[in-house]
């Protein structure tokens, strides 16, 4: 459960439910990789735990839902940790890394001032 292997692998790890809190801080430290995660629970407070322990864990987490991948177009999707920048293509934010913004501002009036009342002291 250390590398990141893309494929048709699942991995399976039977833990009695008593340590359920402990295999969070398991799932949280065991790798550098952060691609996605999922939680499958009916316990509200668990999940609630779960998502605090593993909030940088994944760049993209599942609650009770497969974790095949975001849909396209409609879940910005991208890894976290070693996985990635958690850059998430599909968001409005994932835009910026590809253009150059410009701060524009526009006086529509002459300018009458020129000082600067903190360089007048």
């Amino acid at each position: 459960m250390q590398e990141e292997i893309f494929g048709p692998v699942l991995t399976v790890y039977v833990y009695p439910d008593s340590e359920a809190e402990e295999m969070l801080e398991v799932v949280n430290s065991t790798s550098v990789y952060g691609l996605t995660g999922a939680v499958f629970s009916n316990d509200r407070y668990f999940i609630l735990k779960a998502m605090s322990v593993l909030r940088h864990s994944a760049g993209n987490f599942y609650i009770n839902d497969k974790s095949t991948g975001s849909v396209v177009g409609q879940q910005p999707f991208g890894g976290s940790r070693g996985s990635g920048t958690n850059d998430k293509a599909g968001a409005v934010s994932y835009l910026q890394k590809w253009v150059s913004p410009m701060s524009v501002k526009e006086a529509t009036a002459p300018c009458t001032e020129w000082s600067y009342p903190s360089v007048d002291q």
